[in-house]
């Protein structure tokens, strides 16, 4: 059952205290006036919206223009805003205090300090890998990595087969080394 609203809602038999009849009977007309007057000022702002959106469809105004207006406009109002000019002077002033030059100037040498160890660093772990690979040692264990190769794999070199060519499935070399 539809619940009712407004005037049609406030039933004659029950009167707030200290309300008479008539008191209570102007105050409904009054508030039929009132809602009936909301409606027609709704009724009139939808056909003025009605026809300013027909207005920009002639002007060619799509939404998506009116949206970036809406932003440029909204960042010029921040621009021009006391916070954002405030904060603005604030940064400015710290960028060019001593203590924000020496700062970048100490962090800037740190990075390049920095660059030139990890440089050095680098250098040295290829030198010693070089050194490592032509070590005896380093010979001895690839000989043996080799001979269990060629124990594992067979008798091949190189991508060659150690099987008749007349197999049709010979096996592919595929190992690391």
């Amino acid at each position: 059952m539809p619940e009712e609203r407004g005037a049609a809602a406030v039933s004659p038999g029950t009167l707030p205290p200290g309300l008479t009849e008539e008191e209570a009977e102007e105050l409904r007309l009054e508030l039929t006036k009132v809602e009936e007057e909301i409606h027609t000022l709704r009724q009139v702002l939808s056909a003025k919206e009605h026809h300013a959106s027909e207005l920009k469809r002639k002007l060619g105004l799509s939404p998506l223009t009116e949206f970036k207006q809406n932003i440029t406009k909204s960042w010029q109002d921040v621009q021009t805003s006391n916070a954002y000019l405030s904060a603005s002077a604030t940064l400015d002033d710290i960028s060019s205090s001593e203590v924000y030059k020496k700062t970048q100037e100490t962090l800037s040498q740190a990075g390049q300090k920095t660059s030139a160890a990890l440089s050095t660093v680098g250098t040295a772990i290829s030198r010693k890998l070089g050194d490592m690979r032509n070590s005896p040692t380093f010979k001895s264990f690839e000989d043996k990595v080799g001979n269990i190769k060629y124990k594992v794999v067979g008798g091949k070199a190189n991508g060659e087969s150690a099987h008749s060519p007349n197999e049709s499935n010979p096996m592919q070399d595929n190992a690391p080394f």
